[in-house]
């Protein structure tokens, strides 16, 4: 099933994995409004959607995304100071705070295929997902600071988490291209590689999370999350409750049948 959220998101539904396509290139698909509510939208519809079981975001052409449109923003600052009122940063209670909490939110893993620069906004939803393939050609920039402003898209947290407090503030403090090797040797790549394989191996490692035991891949997305803020013993407790979520699923019998079978298992998402 194909559809567009708008001509700037693409949606796409197969065999289980929802595909969202960023799809301005000739702006670097940076963030107007309407793109920004697309996104929002067609990560809401993946997670409400029983049908799917993974999702990949992507996008067309030279970038992944690059952040907001500054040509749309400016204006919105000038609308703000003439109107003497109004908040022309609203936008990220309005756009990109759902946009990070419906991939790290959603019950079912998120894979981020990033082709080309992820900056500002663009590197926070990187960073949100779950597992980032990248073309050895991509580059990310905390960009902030450039433009005088602090991070969003939930940037301050997970950058740190990734990297550690030091190297993160280095990049928001003083942004810069980093390069995709140098990104994979920081911790923030999953999985490098040459920028012609980009579109196959991240859609094959999609695929791969769209076939899997969907309810144990949620319940580590939450394990990891909870761990994050909590105690060791408070882990353990949130452990114990997921595992038995876990070990009460269909895929887990399907999973212990087919070890003892010496078969591979065919997961139903359930």
């Amino acid at each position: 099933m194909a559809d567009r959220m708008a001509d700037s998101v693409l949606y796409e539904v197969s065999e289980g994995l929802a595909t969202i396509t960023i799809n301005r290139p000739d702006a670097m698909n940076a963030m107007n409004t309407a793109t920004k509510v697309a996104l929002r939208d067609a990560l809401r519809s993946a997670a409400a959607d029983a049908d799917v079981r993974a999702v990949l975001l992507t996008a067309t052409g030279r970038a992944f995304c690059v952040g907001q449109d500054l040509k749309e923003h400016i204006g919105k600052l000038d609308e703000a100071r003439e109107s003497g009122g109004g908040n022309a940063l609203s936008t990220v209670q309005e756009h990109y705070n759902p946009i990070v909490r419906a991939i790290t939110e959603m019950p079912k893993p998120v894979v981020a295929g990033v082709n080309g620069v992820a900056a500002g906004a663009g590197f926070g939803f990187a960073l949100a997902c779950d597992y980032r393939v990248v073309a050895d050609t991509a580059s990310f920039n905390t960009s902030f600071a450039g433009v005088a402003l602090t991070a969003d898209s939930g940037v301050s947290w997970t950058l740190p988490r990734l990297i550690g407090q030091s190297r993160a503030a280095d990049l928001l403090f003083f942004p810069r291209s980093i390069s995709a090797q140098d990104a994979h040797e920081l911790g923030i790549v999953n999985k490098l590689v040459p920028a012609a394989d980009l579109a196959a191996e991240a859609a094959a490692v999609a695929r791969a999370l769209a076939s899997g035991p969907t309810v144990a891949y949620a319940s580590l997305k939450e394990s990891l999350a909870h761990g994050a803020t909590h105690t060791l013993s408070e882990a353990l407790e949130k452990e114990d409750e997921l595992q038995t979520r876990a070990g009460a699923s269909e895929d887990h019998a399907i999973a212990v049948r087919a070890f003892l079978n010496k078969e591979k298992p065919k997961y139903l998402g359930r």
